[in-house]
C-alpha cells in the first residue's frame, strides 16, 4: 500500500534519514539506484520501507515541478534495468500538493539481501550513504541466508566446497558479478565472497543451489533433472525418426556457453527466396536469438525443486517446442501474462544477468515477438494450461500454411491453453498428420527428381508451375533432397545445372 498524503508531507519535512532520502533532480538515475539499493539492504533491519523523494530539496522543499507518466515509468523501470541485482520490491507514484509535485519511490527491504547497484553494495544508516565495508556486507550476507525462500537460494548440505569449482568462481563469475573497484580492496576468501553473491551458506559450510547449478563440477548429481535434453524429429510428431539428439549439462557457465553456440549454428538455416528475375531475399527459418532467448528464460524460470524432468526443447519439421518443468510462478497467471514477472529462481536470473544472457528482466516475451515479427513468422504460441509445465511453441517460418500447401497445415485448436485436436484428443504428440507420414513428401520429391533427370538446367519457377508447388515449400523439398544426396548443384543459382545422384 502506497503512502498517504499525510505521511509524505511528514516526510518531506522530516531529516533525512535511513528512511528517507531527497532530490530535486528528476534525471540522476545513478543517485536514485544507490538510494533504492540502501533502502533495499535495510542494514539496520528498520524492516521498513525507504523512500525516495523526487521535486524536493534537502530541506523537503518543493519547487513546483510537475511528472509525466513516462517520467515514473522511467524510475520504475530500474528495477528491471538489470543494474540493481536482485531486483529489489518497489513502487512508484506522485502526489500534488499546492506547492508542486512529489514523485515517490518506495522500496521494500529485501530478504534477498545483499542488493548491489553495478556491482556495489550500497547502505544508509541515518543521513549517510555509502559503500557497505566487509563487516556490513558480512550482516546482509547472513541476514539473506536466514531470510531465503527461494529453491535456489536453499543450501544444499549434501554437498561441500569440494564439489564447487573455486577457480571458475575466482576467473570467470566473481569479475563478471561484482565492480573492479570493489574487488581491487576485497581481501576476504572465496568461501565468503561467495557467500555474498548466494553461492554459499556459511552456515551450514555448504553451497547454495545456485552455487551448484552455476559452479558445480557435476550439478546433475545433486539436482539430476537440472539439463536440456534436445531432440530433432523428421517429421510433426515423436513417432517419426529421430535425425540428431543432443543433453546440454553441467554447470551453467560451460552449459549455457554451449546452448548458445549450438542454437546459433545448428538451428537457424538461410536460403535463398526467389523475389523476382534479378533479385533473391534470404529465407530464414528461425531467427537464432528469438530461440536463445526462449531456452535461457527456460534455464531461469524452470522448476528445479523436486522435479527431475528435463528441459526438452524438440525440433520437428514444422515448429519448435520448448517444454519446461513449471509453469506460471506466483502472481504471474494466464490473465497478466506476460506483462507481470516474478521469479522463481531469482538467484538464477542474476547469475544469467551476470552472464550476459539476459540483457534485462521482464522483457524476454517482447524481445521474442518482436524477433520473430521482423523475420516474418508467425507469433509464438504460449501453451499454459498445464500447470505442471510451461510451453512455447515456434513455427518454422518456411511452412507455409495455404490450401495449396495441406502437407503443412496442422488443423488444431486451443482449449484451455493446451494444443489439442479437432476432436478434443491431444494431437501435440501423436495423431494424424494428414499426409505426414511420408507418403505425399516421397511423390513429390521423385517427380522433382524426375524433371531434373530430363531436364538439367530446369528452373525453380519451372518445377513450381508443373508440379504446383509453391516456391517456399520447393525450396525446403529441395533442401532435404540435397542432404540426403539425391541431387546436387553444379556451378550458380542462375546458370549452372541440377545433378541427380544415381
Amino acid at each position: 500500500m502506497s503512502l498517504t498524503k499525510n505521511e509524505i508531507r511528514s516526510l518531506l519535512s522530516d531529516i533525512e534519514n535511513e528512511r528517507v532520502e531527497r532530490t530535486l533532480s528528476t534525471d540522476n538515475t545513478k543517485k536514485m539506484s544507490e538510494a533504492i539499493c540502501s533502502f533495499a539492504n535495510d542494514i539496520r533491519n528498520t524492516k521498513k520501507p525507504g523512500c525516495f523523494l523526487i521535486g524536493a530539496d534537502d530541506n523537503g522543499v518543493l519547487d513546483g515541478q510537475t511528472f509525466t507518466d513516462e517520467q515514473l515509468r522511467s524510475y520504475a523501470g530500474l528495477r528491471n534495468s538489470g543494474t540493481l541485482l536482485p531486483p529489489p520490491a518497489m513502487m512508484v507514484y506522485k502526489e500534488t500538493f499546492p506547492e508542486g509535485e512529489v514523485a515517490v519511490i518506495e522500496v521494500q527491504p529485501s530478504e534477498d539481501t545483499p542488493v548491489r547497484y553495478k556491482g556495489v553494495i550500497w547502505i544508509r544508516i541515518g543521513a549517510r550513504k555509502a559503500e557497505a565495508n566487509t563487516e556490513e556486507e558480512r550482516i546482509l550476507t547472513e541476514k539473506g541466508q536466514i531470510h531465503s525462500s527461494s529453491f535456489d537460494g536453499r543450501p544444499c548440505r549434501e554437498a561441500t566446497i569440494d564439489n564447487i569449482d573455486v577457480e571458475l568462481f575466482k576467473n570467470e563469475y566473481l569479475p563478471k558479478a561484482v565492480s573492479p573497484a570493489t574487488l581491487a580492496k576485497d581481501k576476504r576468501t572465496p568461501i565468503q565472497q561467495m557467500a555474498s553473491l548466494r553461492l554459499f551458506d556459511t552456515r551450514f559450510n555448504c553451497p547454495t543451489y545456485a552455487g551448484l547449478l552455476l559452479l558445480g563440477h557435476d550439478p546433475q548429481y545433486f539436482i539430476p533433472g537440472a539439463y536440456i535434453q534436445y531432440v530433432k524429429f523428421a517429421g510433426t510428431t515423436r513417432a517419426t525418426k529421430v535425425l540428431k539428439e543432443n543433453r546440454f549439462k553441467g554447470n551453467l557457465i560451460s552449459m549455457l556457453k554451449e546452448l548458445e553456440y549450438f542454437i546459433k549454428y545448428s538451428i537457424e538455416s538461410k536460403r535463398p527466396e526467389f523475389v523476382s528475375v534479378l533479385r533473391e531475399e534470404p529465407r530464414i527459418n528461425y531467427p537464432w536469438e528469438a530461440i536463445r532467448e526462449l531456452a535461457m528464460n527456460a534455464v531461469m524460470h524452470r522448476a528445479y525443486n523436486g522435479n527431475n524432468s528435463p528441459i526438452k526443447f524438440y525440433e520437428y519439421s514444422d515448429r519448435i517446442e520448448i517444454d519446461n518443468p513449471g509453469n506460471l510462478y506466483g502472481k504471474v497467471n494466464l490473465e497478466n501474462f506476460p506483462n507481470e514477472t516474478v521469479y522463481r529462481n531469482p538467484n538464477i536470473a542474476e547469475i544469467m544477468l551476470n552472464l550476459g544472457y539476459v540483457n534485462r528482466f521482464g522483457s524476454g516475451v517482447n524481445t521474442v515477438s518482436t524477433l520473430l515479427e521482423e523475420n516474418k513468422s508467425n507469433p509464438a504460441e504460449f501453451l499454459l494450461g498445464d500447470y505442471t509445465t510451461f510451453k512455447v511453441v515456434v513455427q518454422n517460418a518456411d511452412v507455409i500454411e495455404n490450401s495449396n500447401d495441406v502437407i503443412e497445415k496442422k488443423p488444431n485448436v486451443i482449449v484451455n491453453g493446451i494444443e489439442n485436436g479437432t476432436d478434443g484428443t491431444d494431437k501435440s504428440e501423436f495423431g494424424t498428420d494428414n499426409g505426414t507420414d511420408g507418403t505425399n513428401e516421397m511423390s513429390r520429391e521423385d517427380a522433382i527428381v524426375n524433371l531434373m533427370r530430363k531436364n538439367k538446367r530446369i528452373s525453380i519457377k519451372e518445377i513450381s508451375a508443373q508440379l504446383n508447388i509453391p516456391r517456399r515449400t520447393l525450396f525446403r523439398i529441395i533442401d532435404a533432397l540435397k542432404t540426403s544426396n539425391r541431387i546436387t548443384r553444379v556451378g550458380s543459382e542462375k546458370s549452372g545445372t541440377w545433378e541427380v545422384i544415381e
